[in-house]
């Protein structure tokens, strides 16, 4: 809708990652330059943990859409919670391996006997693991178990995993002393800076044709850092509305106010965490920079139960407030519909004129 209005080639804030629009943020480049580092060495477990839409499936997507394909197989698994068995029939199914109703014992061998015929080949296998928080111990020992799998010094599988601030609690459990000390790299990608925001938000327009269309005014850029804390996910959610909003008002220059008013609409439709809560929860990226084998100390996070009872409280929010507005919504159409039609003289005049600002902004 709004591409058109502002000429742009294309959505410059989808929700989807997608490492052509990338931004080369401190924090990002240097997760990025941990993934190439582990890649290179072949072996062993890289970590990329960081908030919510924070960007670390972008990272890696964008590692995976660059490896030589002559050498690595890479596939990616989005994980459930997921146990031993059904990590191991999920990594069997993404290899495009029979997994269904096989006993364990069979989906080891099968995986270690395509292992082994890849690395005959001369080439080694690559599993991205997203949401990796959700693993059971015994799925990730699992793993573990894998990257066992040698041809002489060489390792046949190496694992990136992807997930929230929670995984590093979950990797002080007493039973992963020989996981962690499979860990090479461990980095925590943080929110973007207030410039970073900016520079964010100006990068992905540009790479959609941006003239300068609509302008953005200081204020409005940190009104969007307040808002969203630096979270990408949440700049592209409140970006995107911005530029629809200013599509119906037919408004080129968004200040400090109109922020705010969308941002308003976007709260008590989708209550968001305190800006404040959430820099409180993120370490800084000195702090979880780890060599290999070496622990980390996190705050602690909810527990699951706890984030599935905040989850439920604003899904129910979330319809509350959509109720609402779709009451509200019916409300006016029905006065618009209902509305007698006094046969064209001033008032009437006056009447279609606010019927069609109505129902533009409708």
């Amino acid at each position: 809708m709004y591409l058109e209005f502002f000429k742009l080639k294309t959505q410059p804030f989808r929700l989807t990652p997608d490492p052509n629009f990338l931004f080369p943020s401190a924090g990002h480049n240097k997760a990025l330059s941990y993934l190439r580092y582990g890649l290179q060495q072949g072996e062993g477990f890289i970590v990329i943990t960081g908030n919510v839409g924070a960007g670390k499936t972008t990272l890696a997507r964008l590692i995976l859409s660059r490896v030589d394909k002559e050498k690595v197989i890479a596939v990616e698994l989005v994980t459930t919670q997921l146990e031993a068995d059904d990590m191991l029939r999920m990594v069997a199914a993404a290899l495009g391996l029979a997994h269904q109703g096989l006993p364990k014992s069979t989906l080891l061998r099968n995986l270690q006997d395509y292992l082994l015929a890849r690395a005959r080949e001369g080439k080694r296998v690559l599993l991205l693991v997203d949401e990796v928080q959700n693993l059971s111990l015994t799925a990730l020992e699992e793993l573990r178990m894998l990257s066992n799998v040698q041809v002489g010094e060489g390792a046949l599988l190496q694992s990136f995993l992807l997930g929230q601030d929670e995984f590093h609690t979950l990797l002080q459990s007493a039973g992963l002393e020989q996981f962690r000390q499979r860990i090479t790299a461990s980095y925590h990608l943080g929110p973007l800076t207030g410039n970073e925001t900016r520079e964010y938000i100006e990068h992905r327009l540009r790479l959609s044709g941006w003239c300068d269309d609509p302008q953005f005014t200081p204020g409005a850029f940190k009104e969007i850092f307040d808002y969203t804390s630096g979270i990408p996910r949440r700049i592209n959610l409140l970006a995107d509305r911005l530029l629809l909003h200013c599509c119906v008002e037919e408004l080129h220059q968004i200040d400090e106010a109109v922020v705010k008013t969308v941002a308003e609409e976007a709260r008590q439709e989708f209550p968001m965490q305190p800006p404040e809560n959430l820099n409180e929860a993120a370490p800084s990226h000195a702090d979880t920079q780890t060599p290999a084998g070496k622990n980390v100390q996190p705050l602690r996070p909810a527990s699951p139960a706890e984030h599935r009872l905040v989850a439920l409280e604003r899904r129910v929010a979330v319809l509350e407030q959509t109720l609402r507005n779709e009451r509200k919504r019916m409300q006016r159409l029905l006065t618009l519909l209902t509305q007698p039609d006094d046969g064209g003289d001033d008032t009437a005049d006056s009447t279609t004129t606010r019927t069609d600002r109505d129902g533009a902004e409708w």
